[in-house]
């Protein structure tokens, strides 16, 4: 919107404007910094009127008996705290976003998209202590994803055929009706994975999000680089014409994420609930299949990954195995809560794992 307004100060007044205002750059500093203040002033307000709705603590009902005792005391928390930085997200990046692409229009419907199903899910919660079924949630994650893989098939050119592999210069590139299945098969596990994934690690005070942050930032890196036709060629990446505004959307996470973590980090005054982590997961996502970048995203998102895995290995054991359990409890970072380690301190490690991961896919990009 700030770019529209400055189009229409110098079309209608022949004004001006200096470039470094409208630069990627420049605009991804700014949607950080105000995104963070905007979270961060906006959550107080945001909690005490959840208190004072009453919208409790829904969403860390275990089927772990110890564990489900030792949250007694967080119903009293509450819940959808997603909104906060939602709602700073949206209103920075209409601000700072390139209306007019296509690429902004799709970010803000992912955002919204995600948003909305995590909240009918929390919602549900709230009245009948069942949430969506994961068969309709499932499927209108992956309509959402089909949705998505049909766009990028119609709209971008070639760019849709390829498929990097980190630290290999030259893409995959699979064409026709092959590489149609491809991309509807990536996209579909990007899409409903990710989203999925960071769900069950909104587990522990601040887990979720701080693990995002750094994949925000990497894919942000991308997406900068991405952006600028001597950049990406001397960094051995594809250019993408417009991936500025992906950067620019993922720098405004970053700074409402920061700001969300004041409010969410031990011991929580609120929980982003799925209203936050359905839209959290979609959004990093989508970027990541508008990069191109899914191998890669699987690696940075490792933690997610092993989060995600441990609940279906937990399943499947329990169903095929005469009801053994590999895990004392799933997911993962349940396990460790019933070895007795304090929460900050697995919070903690695996933020730094999360970290260690982020600069590892960081430095593929000077080994392309």
């Amino acid at each position: 919107m700030i770019l529209l307004f400055f189009q229409y100060l110098a079309e209608t007044f022949s004004l001006k404007i200096p470039v470094a205002f409208t630069a990627t750059t420049t605009r991804m500093l700014l949607v950080s910094c105000m995104s963070l203040l905007t979270s961060i002033v906006l959550g107080s307000r945001m909690i005490g009127l959840l208190m004072r709705l009453k919208i409790g603590h829904n969403i860390r009902v275990t089927s772990c008996a110890t564990l489900g005792k030792s949250y007694d005391k967080s119903e009293d928390i509450p819940s959808m705290g997603g909104v906060i930085f939602l709602l700073s997200m949206l209103s920075q990046s209409l601000l700072w976003l390139n209306l007019k692409h296509p690429y902004s229009i799709l970010l803000i419907v992912t955002l919204v998209y995600f948003a909305l199903l995590g909240f009918l899910d929390d919602y549900l919660k709230m009245k009948r202590e069942k949430g969506l079924s994961a068969k309709k949630k499932f499927t209108l994650q992956a309509l959402f994803a089909i949705y998505l893989a049909a766009y990028m098939w119609s709209t971008q050119g070639s760019y849709e055929a390829y498929f990097f592999i980190p630290m290999i210069k030259k893409p995959f590139i699979i064409l026709g009706t092959l590489g149609l299945i491809a991309l509807l098969v990536t996209t579909f596990f990007v899409i409903v994975g990710t989203s999925n994934a960071v769900n069950l690690s909104d587990g522990l005070d601040g887990l979720a999000m701080g693990l995002s942050l750094p994949v925000a930032f990497v894919l942000a890196i991308f997406a900068f680089a991405s952006n600028h036709v001597n950049l990406s060629e001397y960094l051995n990446i594809l250019y993408i014409e417009g991936s500025g505004e992906i950067a620019i959307m993922l720098s405004s996470l970053i700074g409402s994420g920061l700001g969300f973590l004041w409010y969410n980090s031990f011991p929580a005054e609120v929980f982003m609930g799925d209203t936050g982590s359905l839209a959290l997961g979609g959004l990093l996502g989508v970027c990541a299949v508008l990069l191109r970048r899914e191998f890669l995203f699987a690696f940075i998102c490792g933690v997610f990954v092993v989060e995600a895995l441990s609940v279906i290995i937990q399943v499947l054991s329990y169903h095929y195995r005469n009801k053994k359990r590999v895990f004392l409890c799933a997911p993962l970072h349940h396990h460790y809560q019933m070895k007795n380690i304090p929460e900050s301190k697995i919070v903690f490690r695996f933020w730094m794992v999360g970290l260690v991961l982020a600069l590892i896919g960081l430095l593929t990009l000077k080994f392309q």
